[in-house]
């Protein structure tokens, strides 16, 4: 009658022994980060994208005391870099300092190897980059407003230059043209420095691109400011009004943040994200933004979430009005 007892006490001795190797296992487990980490950037080196995330790694090798090396793959868009990410070990040693065209824009527009909802978790966004209407300065024209009126009533259709078809500002412009009402022929170029320079040239009538384009040319005598895509003003542009106080909702921006595989451990990612929202206060940094037309950010994980969510229908509006193929 003994013996079930004694293996009773065998098993739960057992069973408390496993328990407390499993803790003290835990316990010596080293905490992350205790080697170098990968910051994947989908684009070449010396834009804003890599500008950000080099600030970042150098903040982040500092609070860590490990190395986050920037590593640049610009193909296709960035699409190839989000796949791999998306196979990468969800160890946290491999992050992705992604953009809205990687996440949202380009699955729309074509068939890409990976899924946000699946393979991604959203950890930060550093900051964004609004979009500024610049014209040329030929057209009779110095308002917003006379923009507009200008444009609907223009007998011929207005050139817009774009940093290529299905860019931010590409479909930025797009949807300007359909809320407001007028028409445009797009004249596509290979990336913001030649589209910015068809407007100084005159070659264009106007032109949608990041702020630290606009910002650099904002005294030109061949040129005028005329909008910004943010909700609200910028602060280096106060005089300059938001397309938005003429059509509320419209919203558009260059995002660039963190994310990393999908099973990715929430402790590593609540580590990264803290990180990331420190690194936007740091004067440093904030003034290095600030000098790109970049409004500091730092979010938390699930406000990057509802951003993505919420950029899908603008940009999907934005897809239709510009005439471009949906995926299937």
């Amino acid at each position: 009658m003994k013996r079930p007892i004694l293996v009773l006490k065998h098993l739960l001795t057992s069973a408390a022994a496993l328990v407390l190797a499993t803790c003290l296992a835990q316990a010596q487990a080293p905490s992350w980060p205790n080697r170098h980490v990968t910051v994947v950037v989908p684009f070449p080196a010396g834009g804003n994208t890599d500008t950000m995330a080099r600030l970042s790694a150098d903040f982040l090798s500092k609070r860590f005391n490990e190395s986050f090396i920037v590593e640049n793959r610009p193909t296709a868009g960035g699409i190839v870099a989000a796949a791999q990410i998306a196979k990468a070990p969800a160890d946290g040693y491999t992050l992705f300092f992604a953009t809205a065209s990687q996440m949202v824009i380009l699955p729309m527009l074509q068939k890409v190897n990976y899924n946000y909802d699946t393979d991604f978790k959203a950890v930060s966004i550093l900051g964004t980059g609004p979009f500024v209407l610049g014209m040329k300065a030929g057209l009779p024209v110095k308002t917003f407003e006379e923009f507009l009126d200008y444009a609907r009533a223009s007998k011929s259709k207005l050139n817009v230059s774009s940093a290529g078809m299905g860019s931010i500002g590409h479909l930025t412009s797009a949807l300007l043209a359909k809320r407001a009402g007028f028409d445009l022929v797009f004249v596509p170029y290979q990336g913001g420095g030649p589209a910015m320079n068809a407007l100084l040239n005159g070659d264009v009538d106007m032109y949608f691109g990041n702020a630290s384009e606009l910002l650099s040319q904002a005294t030109s005598d061949r040129i005028r400011i005329l909008a910004v895509s943010t909700e609200d003003r910028m602060k280096q542009l106060p005089d300059t009004p938001a397309v938005a106080s003429k059509y509320p909702g419209f919203k558009t921006s260059s995002w660039n943040g963190f994310l990393v595989a999908k099973n990715t451990p929430k402790d590593i990612v609540d580590k990264l994200a803290a990180a990331t929202m420190a690194a936007a206060k740091d004067p440093k940094i904030v003034d290095r933004l600030d000098a790109l037309g970049i409004k500091p950010i730092g979010s938390t994980p699930e406000e990057l979430e509802a951003a993505i969510a919420a950029e899908k229908p603008l940009y999907k509006e934005a897809i239709d009005a510009a005439g471009l193929t949906m995926a299937q």
